[in-house]
């Protein structure tokens, strides 16, 4: 018997705001993406369990490349695991669009291919079946 739930993908896209730069060369730190994980990880939430849930943890975080404002992300979240209260999900920050203040002000490019700058492992936990939503 296999769980619908299991392989389920939400995704979200950000602009990156200026406002968000916390070091030079605008760079964002890597909490940005750990909070965008845990938007992506609500929806997943809320469409298996129709509960917001909770997160109880991450595994094997890895900052591969930086994120800067200016930058469109692409926050990605694929339910791996569905236990009787916990869901385990892969996660994925790529960026798919980055400023060149180089250029102009205002220059910006699409990246092809997109750079991947966060992956991570998380654990969810939602009330067990027969609590009251």
């Amino acid at each position: 018997m296999t769980d619908e739930r299991l392989g389920l993908t939400v995704t979200h896209r950000r602009y990156v705001p200026y406002s968000h730069a916390h070091y030079a060369g605008n760079l964002v730190d890597g909490a940005y993406a750990l909070g965008l994980f845990g938007d992506v990880a609500t929806e997943v939430c809320i469409r298996t369990d129709g509960d917001e849930g909770l997160f109880a943890g991450y595994s094997d975080v890895r900052f591969s490349a930086p994120v800067h404002a200016g930058d469109v992300v692409e926050v990605t979240a694929r339910v791996s695991r569905v236990g009787s209260r916990s869901r385990t999900l892969e996660l994925a920050c790529v960026v798919v669009c980055r400023g060149r203040p180089d250029r102009s002000g205002s220059a910006a490019e699409v990246l092809d291919p997109p750079i991947v700058a966060v992956t991570a492992t998380g654990t969810v936990v939602v009330p067990a079946a027969s609590e009251d939503l």
